[in-house]
């Protein structure tokens, strides 16, 4: 056998095993997609997408008001009113926070940053009791502009983007900043002009995170709103699985898949930044 027959045997492998493994991962997707024109009784007598007797009757219940003066598009309305500010707000607070880390030297900044990483380990559940004390002092909950979940942002509290920020800029030359404050560039305009363009992968990489949590969120806005008519798809989708309508699981499912779409638009939109950034934020120079 020769080198040459080796290699394509070689590459003929690896890519059947590649797409083997790729196609089992999504196959539950592609399942959901064909399960939301089947019937109940369809739905748990075959493992296979496609289906036997296709109806519409998913859809057509979906586009329905379950819960009131809300419906789907209105749900998803309300959930990008929350996604929007808050991968905005995450990303100018997240580049900021880590730019100051990064590249300024401050009292206290060895004890400031410890503390930052340490909230990494904190899990979210032991801080929902005091914020929801707090953020109801100040008059934020069910609030109509969801405050007590954008707000937060302002802050970088979702320490995960600013520990990915910072491990980017440390394979940025400091000899760029240099250059511009010769140039005549104060602080602000070196991160605007300089740092920002450079870090475009990873900031890509922080926002679509923030966008997949923030979409899929439910803990958050069940605590924060208590209004039928402000819940976003999240909550939206699991309050129409009542007693009163029934489990059509067709129907149900045609809505998680219309509500995800728009994140899976997102995702593909971006996946080339998306991907350098977590490649990039990986390495440290």
């Amino acid at each position: 056998m020769t080198r040459e027959t080796r290699r394509k045997i070689s590459t003929f492998l690896r890519y059947f095993v590649l797409i083997a493994v790729g196609l089992l991962m999504v196959y539950p997707l592609i399942w959901m997609i064909g399960a939301t024109f089947k019937t109940n009784n369809e739905i748990f007598s075959s493992v296979w997408f496609i289906p036997k007797e296709p109806t519409l009757s998913g859809y057509q219940n979906a586009m329905k008001s379950y819960g009131g003066d809300i419906d789907l598009f209105k749900s998803m309305i309300n959930t990008y009113s929350i996604v929007i500010p808050k991968v905005i707000f995450t990303i100018v607070s997240a580049t900021i926070t880590a730019y100051g880390f990064a590249r300024f030297e401050f009292k206290g900044k060895g004890i400031l940053f410890a503390v930052l990483m340490s909230t990494l380990f904190l899990p979210q559940v032991v801080l929902n009791v005091p914020q929801y004390i707090m953020f109801n002092q100040f008059g934020w909950i069910n609030h109509p502009l969801y405050l007590a979940l954008i707000v937060p942002t302002l802050f970088a509290t979702d320490t995960y983007f600013v520990f990915m920020l910072i491990q980017f800029l440390r394979n940025i030359p400091k000899e760029l900043e240099e250059a511009a404050k010769i140039d005549g560039c104060n602080s602000v305009q070196t991160l605007w002009y300089v740092i920002v363009p450079m870090l475009k992968p990873s900031i890509v990489s922080c926002a679509l995170f923030q966008f997949m949590w923030s979409s899929n969120d439910f803990m958050g806005p069940l605590l924060y709103v208590s209004t039928p008519a402000k819940y976003p798809a999240s909550i939206f989708v699991k309050m129409s699985m009542d007693a009163d309508t029934g489990f059509e699981w067709n129907r149900v499912l045609a809505m998680s898949l219309i509500s995800i779409i728009p994140s899976l638009i997102v995702f593909f939109l971006a996946q080339d930044s998306f991907i350098d950034g977590i490649a990039a934020g990986g390495v440290k120079g």
